[in-house]
């Protein structure tokens, strides 16, 4: 039993659409709740201490758009399948996706500050230098 929508996108299976769906309300919940917030929260620290904590915003943006047409592609491979656990392997797949990409700017701030504390003893030691005589 094959069904097909008005764009003509086929869907084989409405259990491989109910995988689809429920993992696309699963990855709107974790962009609405997880990452827009933490973004938002990264990015006021950042200019709250005048860059001491550095956002990299191009490798955020790239890393969110290409994660989200990865987690676009695996939602419609997940629609488009006939065999439900495919469907939900994709489905889940798509998810873990969505996960990583929400926890990138978390971990890019956390290298980027353990960078610049590294840079920060060697300006320490140039000031005591400097100063100390």
């Amino acid at each position: 039993m094959s069904r097909s929508l008005s764009s003509g996108t086929l869907i084989r299976s409405r259990r491989s659409a109910v995988a689809a769906l429920i993992s696309a309300v699963a990855i709107v919940l974790i962009a609405l709740l997880a990452f827009l917030p933490l973004v938002g929260v990264l990015a006021g620290a950042t200019a709250s201490t005048a860059g001491l904590i550095p956002f990299p915003v191009l490798a955020v943006s790239v890393t969110t758009i290409l994660g989200s047409v990865l987690v676009l592609a695996l939602l419609v491979g997940s629609a488009t399948r006939r065999r439900t656990a495919t469907a939900w392997t994709l489905a889940a797949s798509a998810i873990v996706v969505a996960l990583v990409v929400t926890v990138f700017p978390l971990v890019a701030v956390v290298v980027g500050s353990i960078d610049r504390a590294g840079d920060l003893g060697t300006v320490i030691g140039a000031l005591a230098q400097r100063f100390g005589g």
